[in-house]
């Protein structure tokens, strides 16, 4: 939710803290690599109504901010344990408590989330703001972007003991957020894709008004470990949004597009490694992975990839969660990160299937001379060659 302020003047010490910088490199060392235990058979699912109890969020004309998102994201989850078999659903909250933003993320690091999505609805001063935005974690410059987060983590401020369990973050301070200008973000590409399905399907399902994808720095996007979003449905100072909100067919039309983007991204990563359309490899040989580490030139290998950044990350397993065999390829101005190398798909493939767990969204790709080629095509090409 969002409340302008009026006091701007605090922005122009925004790059003043040196100390806050070396905090914002070692808290990124320490939380942007944690790695995964145990061991999945499926998606996690974290699904977080904001706010709760004694915090009531954004306040409407007659609602509540914590009332409306609840039972979206109950139906949400309703809809995606029905419906994908694949699929567990934890809440952060199922009833009208309070929970804190430290503890929301760490609900989804404990439980070995593959996603986590936090519902809100938006607030601002004046009453004709309308439409919905999804937000992924993010360093900005923008004002108005960065008072909507500044909200959202003041909640952080009904806690007892904000200063320590927060680390000295003051949500109210602009000075705070610089931490986050160095954050890196293993999962900004994979937030991304799913923020822009969340969108799609607020448009084009419900011909909701699409504000679009944007970046904030919202501490519990920051804490989590996995692919995160926070989504706003709507402006519950728009009196015809909040009533469309607290409506039933309002929540279930919008449940409904969140079911369906998170459905389609789950499609989507199965499809890029080709693993819905495809037989389980059944031959014990085949299974045995051996990564191959000297190539002819031009020769087509197939490699997994495990994250992307804006940023370049030190090559070393212990930003990897340990794994070995890591690879750097930059492709489309972002910088790509794979692990292990296989002249055949099925290999790949496997391996993609042993390091599930550690990485969920990883998928294979084809590379040729150090450049991501079609994956598909190369697939095709094989296939004529055998025949």
């Amino acid at each position: 939710m969002f409340t302008k302020r009026k006091n701007g003047k605090h922005y122009t010490n925004y790059f003043n803290s040196i100390i806050l910088l070396f905090i914002a490199l070692v808290l990124t060392i320490i939380t942007g690599f944690v790695p995964s235990p145990g061991v999945k058979t499926g998606w996690v699912i974290v699904i977080d109504p904001g706010h709760g109890g004694r915090d009531p969020g954004a306040i409407g004309s007659f609602s509540y901010e914590k009332n409306i998102v609840l039972p979206v994201a109950i139906k949400m989850g309703d809809y995606l344990e029905r419906n994908l078999k694949n699929v567990k659903v934890i809440y952060t909250r199922k009833s009208d408590v309070y929970v804190d933003l430290n503890e929301r993320a760490e609900i989804a690091n404990r439980n070995n989330a593959d996603l986590f999505i936090s519902i809100h609805a938006n607030l601002i001063e004046g009453k004709n703001a309308y439409g919905a935005e999804t937000w992924i974690m993010g360093h900005t410059k923008e004002e108005q972007n960065l008072e909507v987060a500044m909200k959202e983590n003041e909640v952080i401020t009904l806690y007892d003991d904000n200063s320590t369990k927060y680390e000295g973050f003051d949500p109210k301070s602009p000075e705070s957020y610089i931490m986050f200008t160095l954050m890196q973000n293993a999962f900004a590409e994979q937030s991304t894709d799913l923020a822009a399905k969340i969108q799609d399907q607020f448009s084009k399902r419900i011909k909701r008004f699409d504000r679009g994808v944007k970046q904030g720095p919202f501490w519990v996007l920051w804490k989590t470990t996995m692919p995160s979003v926070l989504t706003e449905l709507g402006f519950i100072s728009n009196l015809n949004e909040e009533k469309y909100m607290n409506s039933k067919a309002g929540q279930d039309s919008l449940a409904t597009a969140l079911f369906v983007a998170c459905r389609d991204y789950i499609s989507e990563i199965d499809r890029k490694s080709i693993i819905a359309d495809r037989k389980e490899i059944t031959d014990t040989k085949s299974t045995e992975i051996q990564p191959v580490s000297v190539l002819p030139v031009s020769t087509i290998i197939y490699m997994v990839q495990i994250s992307a950044s804006p940023k370049k990350v030190a090559v070393k397993p212990e930003n990897f969660r340990n794994l070995k065999n890591i690879s750097e390829i930059f492709s489309d101005g972002r910088y790509r990160y794979t692990s292990g190398r296989f002249t055949d798909y099925d290999s790949a493939a496997a391996y993609r299937r042993k390091i599930e767990s550690i990485y969920p969204d990883a998928f294979v790709i084809a590379v040729k001379d150090n450049k991501i080629v079609p994956l598909q095509e190369t697939l095709d090409k094989n296939r004529e060659k055998s025949k």
